[in-house]
Formats: structure tokens, sequence, C-alpha cells
């Protein structure tokens, strides 16, 4: 199950779906107030959550590999929190444990472009914190291009992006950090700007025998900006979730 950051798209899992389909059946959605999904106001990260846990009941996917990217990565941390029979394994990737005085001041300025200045603005701020400058530089004419579909199609309008900014704002599950027990791996890369390497680091630190992989470079949004790399950590990080399952079901047995 792939669940994505602040813009909440499945299509920003594009360059992982077919990687894993090698493998696995892979689910992505549109969360709530977004892409194709209704467009009304998010309340809370744990709303999302919530959201998150229906559909996998609602498709009967049992338990889950989730890969969470920043907001997802939230998500993710309460499921593991509050219903970790649903996950497999857990990877939080480009996420935070809560906010803070630099998130706060990045987030309240996003907010007030996309508010005074409009989506198309937005859109173009958006790609300037989550890939790094050789990555835009490489590949502006097909950024101009999504820019111009997410401001169309794909964002919601100012009032419920505001509520799932103050949303992810508000999130604090740190204290409970300590209670996970899904396999976790980490993933962060060391130029993300937006939810800089000491989030992942403290997430690493807190839950216990999480792996935390830090990637040379990338920006935030690494698994589109080096994909193959990505795509690999996360697949020899499941692999090796399902062999240690296999060796402990055969050793109950044996």
């Amino acid at each position: 199950l792939l669940s994505a950051g602040m813009g909440g798209v499945a299509s920003f899992w594009t360059p992982q779906v077919e990687a894993l389909q090698r493998s696995h059946r892979v689910v992505s959605y549109d969360q709530r107030g977004t892409g194709r999904s209704e467009r009304v106001r998010v309340e809370s990260i744990e709303q999302l959550a919530k959201d998150a846990i229906e559909l996998i009941r609602a498709l009967e996917l049992g338990s889950v590999h989730y890969i969470g990217h920043s907001t997802g990565g939230a998500i993710g941390q309460i499921i593991a929190i509050e219903q970790p029979e649903l996950l497999a394994s857990l990877t939080i990737y480009a996420s935070v444990t809560r906010s803070d005085a630099f998130r706060r001041r990045i987030w309240d300025h996003r907010k007030r472009v996309l508010q005074q200045l409009g989506p198309l603005e937005y859109a173009e701020l958006t790609t300037l914190v989550l890939y790094p400058s050789w990555w835009i530089s490489e590949n502006d004419e097909a950024l101009r291009t999504e820019e111009q579909r997410a401001a169309t199609t794909q964002l919601p309008d100012a009032d419920v992006m505001a509520s799932r900014i103050d949303a992810i704002l508000a999130f604090d599950r740190s204290a409970d950090l300590g209670a996970i027990r899904t396999p976790t791996l980490v993933i962060c890369a060391r130029d993300d700007n937006l939810t800089p390497l000491y989030f992942s680091q403290s997430l690493a630190k807190s839950i216990p025998g999480a792996q935390l992989a830090v990637l040379g470079r990338g920006g935030h949004a690494v698994s589109r900006t080096r994909p193959a790399q990505f795509n690999r950590l996360v697949r020899e990080f499941i692999a090796s979730v399902e062999q240690s399952r296999t060796l402990k079901h055969e050793g109950h047995h044996a």
C-alpha cells in the first residue's frame, strides 16, 4: 500500500509501481481532499490514517507492506501504533516525528502562497522544495507540465489544502514511537530540505529495531529523482521481512 505526501495523489508513485508489481499486488490511492477523492477538509492525520485502515479492510488486503512518503509516513506511524496487525512492514520515507520551528515556517509560507497567489504559484513552489536543483534543471519542461496539471486537476481548493497543512503541523505521535513493533525502514536523502534528515534519524532511533537508509542526494522526492536506488532499497527490505517471517513460521512448526 503506497501513501503519498501532502499532495496526496496516487500518481506520485508512478516510478515505483512497475518495480513493485514484479513481486506484489500494489495499491495506491488519492487521499481525502486530493485527486479523484472527495474534496473535503481534513481534520487530522489520525483521520487520514483511519481512511487508510478502512481501505485496507474494504479491499481485504490483509497485512500490507506500507510505504508512506512525508505525510504518508505520518499516517503509517499511526497505523503501526494503533492497528499493527494490518502491517507486515512499514517504510517511512522523508517524513517527520512532529513539527518544529523550521517546519512551521516553511508550511506557513507555502499556505500563504496558495491562499494569496493561487494554485499554479503553489505548484511551482512545491517543485522547488520537493526536488534538488540539478534534477529541476534536467527536467524543467516535464516539471512545468506537471505543475500545470497539479494546479488544474490535482490540487484541492485553498481551504482544503490549508486543512491538510494544519493537520500535518499538528501531528505528533513521537511519545508512542517506542511501542511500534512492525519491522520498519526509514529512508531519507541527505539533501532533503523539506523534511531534513534529523527527523528520519529521530524516527529510526525511536522505533525499536528500525533501519535507517540515507541516500547521498535526491531531495524530498528521492523516489522520483533516484527511482532505481529507492526501489531496490524497498524491495530488498520487504524481501528480508518476508524471509524472516518464513523462517520464524518454519521454526515454529519444526
